[in-house]
């Protein structure tokens, strides 16, 4: 039972970060905390972790184009374009979006991994879609025919797909460093790609209203989850604890009620709980559609030899 909270708190945190992205929006400019929270990260971890990965240096050589693009897709497009979004989405939208990961990821892993798409991954990809259009559309699909999709609605999309995108490059890949390493070295190179960002911020000044949030996003949100997460799929195994990140959706509305007073809409329920439906069918329905075909190709088989009477 308790190695259940390892991944119960990792995403509880991961929640309240989405929380966090969204008070960042009037405290501090977006290119400022995603640079701030990945150095300070980078600054935290140091100590801890540059000396295993000095000692295994020609790894990191051999692969260090492959560990700058991981950094590029998780912790500058991705959290960065999260940032941004928060000026125009609420932050229970942003729960939703990140809920999505998981299938985006396999999705994306059957064109890059070639993994052969399950009955779940196709009933629970269109259900999402009708989930996101709802979600997106507040309850008027119409709209999105006239008006089309919104800035941070767009970004949150894309943030997303470069977080599965990342996950799928990740497991491709394989690189032969321990978590701890490759996750240090993508962050180096993060912070390097997020610099010229950062320069160009008008405003990236650290204050009493903006600080911890920084605090927050740098060290719970980038170290202490993923080790609690990690931990997670160490004892629980990765598919158990996959699935505790179907609420990270629930909890981030119910902190966002409490802590920013968002009202949680109609549209929020139905599309969002249209889209968790989606994402559950995809991660517990796993017959793969080749067997599916198999089956009705058989069935339609002995059906055709029972009327041609064969023996």
């Amino acid at each position: 039972m308790k190695n259940l909270l390892f991944p119960l708190i990792a995403v509880l945190l991961w929640s309240i970060n989405a929380i966090v992205n969204k008070a960042a929006s009037t405290a501090i400019d977006p290119a400022a905390i995603s640079f701030y929270r990945w150095a300070l990260a980078f600054i935290v971890m140091t100590p801890f972790v540059l000396r295993s990965v000095l000692r295994h240096w020609k790894i990191v050589k051999q692969h260090w184009w492959r560990l700058a693009i991981l950094g590029a897709l998780g912790m500058m497009i991705y959290q960065s374009l999260a940032y941004y979004a928060a000026h125009t989405v609420s932050a229970t939208f942003m729960g939703i979006m990140n809920s999505l990961i998981p299938l985006l990821t396999v999705v994306i892993s059957i064109f890059v991994l070639r993994v052969i798409p399950t009955v779940g991954i196709v009933i629970g990809t269109l259900l999402s879609l009708v989930g996101l259009v709802w979600l997106v559309s507040q309850g008027n699909p119409a709209t999105l025919l006239s008006q089309g999709l919104g800035t941070g609605e767009l970004l949150m999309l894309i943030a997303s797909a470069a977080y599965a995108l990342y996950g799928v490059l990740t497991k491709r890949w394989g690189i032969q460093l321990s978590s701890w390493d490759s996750l240090y070295v993508q962050i180096f190179f993060g912070v390097i790609l997020l610099v010229p960002n950062f320069v160009l911020a008008n405003d990236v000044s650290l204050n009493s209203h903006n600080i911890g949030l920084v605090v927050f996003a740098g060290i719970a949100a980038s170290i202490i989850a993923p080790a609690l997460w990690i931990q997670g799929v160490m004892r629980l195994g990765a598919n158990t604890t996959s699935i505790f990140m179907n609420l990270a959706p629930v909890f981030t509305a119910i902190i966002a009620i409490f802590a920013l007073g968002e009202e949680l809409k109609s549209y929020h329920l139905i599309g969002g709980g249209i889209v968790l439906l989606g994402v559950m069918l995809a991660q517990q329905l796993r017959i793969p559609l080749t067997e599916l075909f198999k089956s009705k190709k058989k069935i339609k088989q002995e059906k055709d030899c029972l009327n041609d009477n064969c023996p």
